[in-house]
């Protein structure tokens, strides 16, 4: 059995607190410090200061409050006429702003994907954003 303080595990003891764990325990606790110890230095070496952890959406969620039903609402009459705007757009160039807005796909890639030129995708991309802006400033 080992001694430990709980203090220099959890950082909300805000006093001493001792108790009596198995080695395994305490190994492991040990580990645990010792890793994360680790990766704050990798965070700080390469100034990463974001998240390094998977993209599953736990930070996005904690920096969210919940949103009142007009904001909902209002949110959803924004995607509804942004969904409009995209959908008036002719087929190609529709397809081309959602692929570049959306998907966040390069101008390259489109162009490989269509077997069009990258200059074509790109003005093509750029005049679609302009109909998608007179669509919404006409709408709203």
């Amino acid at each position: 059995m080992t001694t430990i303080n709980l203090k220099n595990f959890y950082p909300w003891y805000t006093h001493d607190e001792y108790i009596e764990v198995s080695d395994e325990v305490a190994a492991a606790l040990k580990a645990d410090k010792l890793y994360e110890a680790a990766y704050q230095r990798k965070v700080m070496r390469n100034k990463a200061q974001y998240s390094l952890d998977c993209d599953d959406g736990i930070e996005y969620s904690a920096c969210q409050h919940e949103l009142s039903p007009q904001e909902l609402l209002e949110r959803k009459e924004l995607f509804f006429h942004l969904w409009n705007a995209l959908n008036s757009l002719p087929e190609v160039q529709g397809v081309r702003v959602e692929a570049h807005l959306i998907l966040g796909k390069s101008y390259t890639r489109i162009a490989k994907e269509q077997g069009a030129d990258r200059s074509a995708v790109r003005r093509s991309v750029k005049r679609g954003k302009t109909a998608m802006k007179k669509y919404l400033k006409k709408v709203l």
